[in-house]
């Protein structure tokens, strides 16, 4: 008989596991994380975890926030859904978010939008200079079984949709919730023809920050790119970093980066001005 082939024989295996320390894992609470940003007090944070390759996460996080994503490896590939948390009809709206800035490739001072208008998250920082994407979408189960053999959340080839749908459960939302999402650390860009042109490599420890303009339920999923054409599941370690901060203000130079960008901003602040949420 198995070690776990009794309750008495599982829990004491299951209790042998305390204190496993690998990789890919969160660090509970966020504040013993050893290595925080500069100028980051540890208190101050709020999450801190390495989500492996084939791997989600998910968390609320409060209006002021600033989120790190470092792809640490080079390979990292963080596909991002976000919903304001106090309504989550309210959703990423890739559509607008290409389209209101008049700009289709993310990097610093994009918004990231909702359908109302309303800024959700801002990339404030972006040291992987654009290699970003929010136009390809995301791999399916039919997409990896097609290439991989299979694309079921717990096989060795998990597609981003079914990761997405178990870090969506979490937060009771369904298949319906989830719309196109944008995607970190792997450049796309639109050629001449209308094709989209895919380059894979990021740099090695390259990181933006996203600051949180509302309480938003945030899903990551760090799996292949849809486009990545090599014929192995190619994809590394993922860091997240999240801690306690302000929202953009009035007299922040992002305010006005852009008269869109202003102009969303200050849609935002409508809103939180009505609802009595807090700076």
């Amino acid at each position: 008989m198995s070690v776990t082939g009794t309750p008495l024989g599982a829990r004491q295996h299951a209790r042998a596991q305390a204190g496993t320390v690998v990789e890919a894992m969160p660090t509970i609470p966020a504040s013993s994380y050893e290595d925080p940003p500069a100028g980051v007090d540890s208190e101050d944070l709020t999450w801190a975890e390495v989500v492996a390759p084939g791997g989600y996460t998910s968390k609320v996080i409060s209006r002021g926030t600033t989120l790190r994503l470092t792809d640490l490896a080079g390979e990292a590939c963080a596909h991002v859904l976000l919903y304001h948390a106090d309504q989550p009809w309210e959703r990423l709206n890739v559509a607008d978010t290409v389209k209101v800035p008049w700009q289709a490739y993310l990097t610093a001072g994009h918004p990231l939008l909702s359908d109302q208008g309303r800024v959700l998250a801002t990339l404030v920082t972006d040291t992987a200079e654009g290699s970003h994407d929010a136009l390809a979408g995301v791999s399916t189960l039919a997409s990896n079984t097609a290439r991989y053999g299979t694309g079921a959340a717990h096989s060795p080839t998990p597609a981003t949709r079914e990761l997405f749908k178990l870090a969506a459960a979490k937060h009771d939302l369904g298949l319906r919730d989830l719309g196109p999402s944008v995607s970190f650390f792997k450049t796309v860009r639109v050629a001449p023809d209308g094709t989209l042109a895919f380059a894979p490599a990021s740099t090695p420890g390259a990181f933006l920050e996203l600051r949180a303009e509302l309480p938003l339920v945030v899903l990551i999923a760090n799996a292949p790119h849809r486009l990545d054409p090599r014929p192995h599941y190619t994809c590394t370690p993922l860091r997240v970093l999240a801690w306690r901060g302000s929202p953009t203000q009035p007299d922040d130079p992002l305010w006005t980066h852009s008269p869109e960008l202003e102009r969303a901003l200050l849609n935002t602040d409508d809103y939180v001005n009505a609802r009595g949420l807090d700076d």
